[in-house]
């Protein structure tokens, strides 16, 4: 069965890593936080947390990987936030690649790698990390139930150009 076509699969390949880019990978809401409730919003380069009742805490600010692993030192869920750093980097390196491709195909295309399934390995590699990062999220005390929406959508996308049938 072929998902798509050989002609299409390096804007397929700069499109979906583009995509997964901006879709976040894990949506979590949490009730009973101080008297209150917070949403995060985890996308892969940063995370939007919106506090509803809380007293102390500011209604909505923003910090990039890096600054919540620094933020969450010492604590129980320390990990899936350093884990989630990792997945960002490895995404990192697939927009750089992806937008290097789409900035001159032929040159990439003529490199040593298929940037297709290049593309395809950094985006499944990024996808299981991330799940590695919802997983500890779920089991290190942190309330709420965690979505991964976005890890799906990496795997999906690393999947599907992983198995394009390039000729």
């Amino acid at each position: 069965m072929v998902w798509v076509r050989s002609e299409y699969a390096g804007a397929l390949a700069v499109v979906s890593t583009w995509v997964a880019a901006l879709v976040p990978w894990n949506v979590t809401y949490s009730s009973g936080v101080s008297g209150g409730s917070v949403l995060f919003v985890r996308f892969p380069f940063f995370q939007i947390r919106y506090a509803f009742g809380v007293p102390v805490a500011r209604r909505v600010s923003v910090s990039d990987p890096l600054s919540a692993v620094a933020f969450q030192a010492g604590q129980t869920i320390q990990a899936a936030y350093q884990v989630w750093a990792v997945g960002a980097a490895v995404l990192a390196i697939a927009v750089v690649v992806a937008a290097a491709y789409y900035h001159d195909e032929a040159r990439v295309e003529s490199g040593p790698l298929d940037p297709v399934r290049l593309l395809g390995g950094l985006l499944a590699l990024s996808g299981v990390v991330l799940a590695g990062a919802t997983y500890l999220l779920a089991t290190r005390g942190f309330p709420g139930v965690p979505l991964p929406i976005g890890v799906v959508f990496l795997l999906l996308f690393g999947g599907v150009l992983l198995t394009v049938d390039r000729e």
